[in-house]
């Protein structure tokens, strides 16, 4: 793509898993080419990845999150030929700040007044690079007095979603402010955003995939689409528990715990002609959402309307229960194949595991490696547009 943007993600082992994958899936959605690296690691190797989160003790929790794949080798990166950089959080960055090349290439990309895009502990390694002192910055809490002594111009975050600015740099709290801290960093590129204002619904239920319910939900809220998640039985403020499906080498997906999800809307007060599109996220919730006779009857109500639908993974099972795949060509996770064909669906190969399809106003992929094809290509749908 000529004039494409470049962007480098730093990772390192047990980055926060969100701040990783949410910014490096979102910015190829929307176009962005995105290289990860990570110090003595070349492309095709993992980080490991940690998820935190808050519940209600007096710091957040760690558990073992996604494995995250590397795209480049980090011994390779010429600074000058990328836009902008981008550092997650998580435990990487207390060891990633006392590494001197890593430090060096952020001196780098300060240097050349390159935007830089950094969340919750990321900024340590802004501290140690020097590139904080008299800057305004703000970061998770606890990194304050480390910032403070880094001369930095501390931003209380009045809530862990705040984000601020200060010339090329971008500083976010946490993984809940991605909308805002995607924003700025993809306007600091020179992003012309068309099509926002959409109004979407997301079907979410408890032990929906982790990455397939936040990674379209934080990166269509970039772009100012109003998102709303519901969950039957459930109204705004209360949670979803989340799985980690991964792929490590056995013979389907493995699953461990992951996010908490918070709801922002009512189950009970939706009605799918306010909405401009639908996105069905996969995991076991859809196994149950399935059964729910108001979950069925909301699909079908979209697909009768002719409106956006995009669901992955296992969510095609609500698709195939609510009879609105008869006649549509669809890909899902494999295992649901059988699903799909008796609901009358031509059914697609992902092959690769990240490809996606649509057919008509139909966007299916197969799980979540394939988000940035299944975000754009809804994107697409919506009429709905980032370009720089």
């Amino acid at each position: 793509m000529a004039g494409q943007k470049r962007v480098l993600l730093l990772c390192g082992d047990y980055v926060e898993d969100y701040e990783v994958m949410v910014p490096f899936q979102a910015l190829l959605a929307y176009g962005l080419s995105v290289d990860a690296v990570c110090p003595g690691k070349k492309a095709g190797d993992i980080c490991r990845t940690a998820i935190h989160d808050l519940q209600g003790h007096q710091t957040y929790s760690e558990s073992r999150g996604h494995n995250f794949a590397l795209n480049a080798t980090f011994n390779e990166i010429d600074a000058t030929k990328y836009d902008g950089l981008v550092i997650p959080g998580g435990r990487a960055p207390e060891y990633l700040a006392v590494d001197d090349s890593v430090v060096a290439l952020v001196k780098k990309f300060e240097d050349f007044k390159k935007p830089i895009a950094s969340i919750c502990h990321g900024q340590l390694i802004l501290a140690a690079a020097d590139v904080v002192k008299g800057r305004k910055c703000t970061a998770y809490p606890s990194l304050k007095p480390a910032l403070i002594a880094a001369g930095a111009r501390w931003v209380e975050p009045d809530t862990l979603a705040y984000c601020t600015s200060d010339g090329n740099l971008i500083t976010g709290a946490t993984y809940d402010g991605h909308p805002e801290f995607i924003r700025l960093f993809i306007n600091a590129l020179g992003a012309k955003i068309s099509g926002s204002g959409k109004r979407i619904l997301f079907l979410c239920g408890d032990y929906m995939e982790d990455y397939e319910v936040m990674v379209p939900f934080q990166s269509l809220h970039a772009l100012d689409c109003l998102v709303d998640a519901v969950c039957p039985g459930k109204k705004a403020g209360e949670t979803c528990p989340t799985a980690v499906h991964d792929f490590e080498g056995d013979q389907t997906y493995s699953e461990k715990p992951g996010h908490n999800f918070t709801l922002n809307a009512d189950f009970e007060s939706v009605n799918p002609s306010g909405y401009d599109g639908l996105v069905i996220p996969g995991g076991r919730a859809p196994e149950y959402l399935a059964l729910n006779d108001k979950v069925i009857q909301v699909v079908k109500e979209f697909m009768a309307s002719n409106k956006p639908v995009a669901s992955i993974c296992h969510g095609q099972q609500i698709l195939s229960a609510a009879n609105v795949l008869k006649g549509k060509k669809c890909t899902a996770y494999p295992a649901v194949k059988l699903n799909v064909v008796l609901a009358g669906a031509t059914w697609l190969e992902p092959e690769p595991i990240h490809r996606c399809f649509t057919d008509g106003n139909l966007v299916t992929g197969a799980a979540w490696p394939g988000h940035p094809e299944f975000v754009a290509q809804f994107m697409v749908l919506l009429g709905l547009s980032v370009s720089f």
